[in-house]
């Protein structure tokens, strides 16, 4: 073990004892960004193995808020914009995200939920997202609860909970006076793609980019965020829980 590992050990073991008895965020909420770039960085000239990295690296994010006592976790696979890429690099990027989803489910450790536009997805795509959301369904409500966020825009996501909202009550009659008269945050929120789960309390980005861009529009009103310098499947442990330090130091106003 070299100078530099014991070093690395040392300061991950002093922010683990900071964070004893500190608060823990419920929902965590991952930009897995700048896989491409981190390809790039280290000279590789498929950008594609940089998917597979930052694939490879979801399992260790797992296992840190595991640890963490972080009961449901989102990620942010692939954007509905993203969607709009050149079929040489959507294509490979499609079937990582396949394997990837069916690995987890094959784990039996944690609860898969997809979200996202399942219908602007490839066939093969988004049957993977379901058989993993089925497989692992029945597994106790004390796992980890792991949204896989494919196809996913924060802006479609409130028009398909609003549009979900209509259709649902024009079925039982109500016209559109009737919903308008009783319509609210409450019942928009009853149909997003998370429903059911709590708001995210701490938002992750990767790679340096500051925006949210539409990530969890909805949810993330009083979302802590941290932007971190790494490339995802450069993200370490330490990155980790320097955010939670960051986390656990905010003064929570919830807009107050």
């Amino acid at each position: 073990m070299g100078v530099r590992d014991l070093v690395y050990g040392g300061y991950e073991r002093r922010l683990t004892r900071q964070l004893a008895g500190a608060d823990t965020p419920r929902h965590v909420g991952v930009m897995l960004d700048g896989n491409r770039r981190w390809a790039r960085s280290v000279g590789l000239t498929d950008v594609n193995h940089g998917h597979q990295a930052g694939a490879d690296k979801i399992v260790d994010l797992l296992d840190w808020c595991e640890d963490a006592g972080v009961e449901v976790v989102t990620l942010w696979l692939l954007s509905t914009d993203n969607l709009s890429r050149d079929a040489e690099e959507l294509d490979p990027l499609l079937r990582i995200i396949e394997e990837t989803v069916g690995d987890l489910a094959a784990r039996r450790r944690w609860r898969i939920r997809g979200v996202g536009s399942l219908d602007l997805l490839p066939e093969a795509t988004a049957t993977a997202l379901k058989s993993a959301e089925e497989a692992t369904a029945v597994l106790p409500a004390s796992m980890i609860e792991v949204n896989v966020a494919v196809g996913y825009g924060g802006r479609r996501e409130i028009a398909d909970a609003v549009r979900s909202l209509l259709v649902e009550h024009a079925a039982a009659g109500a016209t559109i006076e009737e919903v308008a008269g009783y319509l609210d945050v409450e019942h928009i929120a009853e149909h997003l793609y998370t429903r059911g789960q709590p708001d995210p309390d701490l938002l992750i980005r990767t790679s340096g980019e500051q925006r949210l861009s539409g990530f969890l529009l909805w949810q993330s009103a009083y979302a802590e965020c941290v932007f971190v310098d790494p490339y995802w499947p450069a993200f370490r442990r330490v990155d980790f829980l320097r955010a939670l330090r960051d986390y656990a130091q905010r003064d929570r106003r919830f807009g107050r």
